[in-house]
């Protein structure tokens, strides 16, 4: 039996070892990573102790550690994310990152989470929004740096013929929630998976009408030509989602429906 034991241990221990690294990876020991703590429930300060927190947060911190490496943060803009990657200032993103065809020129994705977006309104206006078609023709506010302009052109010229959404650039998803609060805008789109943290944090505010109405994935960003760092992360990601780490994260944070089976590199369109 203690024999036994001793072959579980080594055999344990070879495959904590087996995913290899880049040579000055391991060597600096850490993983250098860029993040813009404004998403939540991906990525934000806490409020009470204003340190990062989030899903990707606590992703990033077990891949460390079944990498063996440290994660070392970096808080940065939006804008700055991928000419960061691309200069080798850092060596990932792993902020709530949409995994883009027009991206994967300068980045790799290894896509870890289900993303879409989604119309939601203020309660108070909800009975006026029978069904999504109810958009048509009215004031939808959405970030401007992200897909989602494109995505609601697309769904508009889709459903509503000669009476498109008018679309309205916001300065990220908290300006779209202000607008629709002063009542610029008629309804927001953001990630349906930021939804419920949203809704929890101010109840009774927001009423989504619908579901998702485009599939996308969230990727954690690396250099295109670091081939041998990209497979490290698919297989320590494929190894949490084994143990079940990964689905406790997914639980923790209301992201079930939202989690993948493995992960896939540059799944995204």
């Amino acid at each position: 039996m203690k024999r036994l034991f001793a072959i579980a241990l080594i055999c344990t221990a070879t495959s904590a070892m087996a995913v290899e690294l880049p040579p000055e990876i391991a060597k600096q020991g850490s993983l250098r990573v860029a993040i813009v703590p404004n998403y939540p429930p991906l990525e934000f300060k806490d409020p009470a102790t204003n340190t990062l927190t989030g899903f990707d947060v606590e992703l990033g911190e077990v891949l460390g550690r079944k990498l063996g490496i440290k994660i070392a943060w970096q808080e940065t803009s939006f804008d700055q994310m991928m000419p960061a990657i691309t200069s080798g200032r850092v060596d990932a993103i792993l902020s709530g990152m949409t995994d883009l065809a027009s991206r994967q020129d300068s980045a790799t994705f290894v896509d870890y989470l289900r993303n879409g977006p989604r119309f939601f309104v203020q309660q108070s206006r909800a009975s006026e929004f029978k069904d999504t078609t109810a958009f048509c023709g009215k004031r939808v506010g959405a970030s401007r740096r992200t897909s989602f302009p494109k995505l609601i052109a697309a769904w508009s010229d889709t459903h509503c013929g000669g009476n498109p959404v008018n679309f309205v650039g916001t300065e990220g998803s908290a300006d779209a929630r202000t607008q629709l609060k002063q009542g610029r805008i008629d309804a927001a789109v953001q990630g349906g998976e930021t939804l419920p943290y949203m809704m929890d944090l101010e109840p009774g505010a927001y009423v989504p009408i619908g579901d998702v109405f485009a599939v996308q994935f969230t990727g954690l960003a690396l250099g295109v030509k670091e081939k041998v760092l990209q497979q490290a992360v698919v297989e320590a990601l494929d190894a949490l989602i084994a143990d079940g780490s990964y689905r406790a994260l997914l639980t923790k944070w209301k992201l079930t429906d939202y989690g993948v089976e493995k992960a896939t590199i540059n799944a995204g369109q």
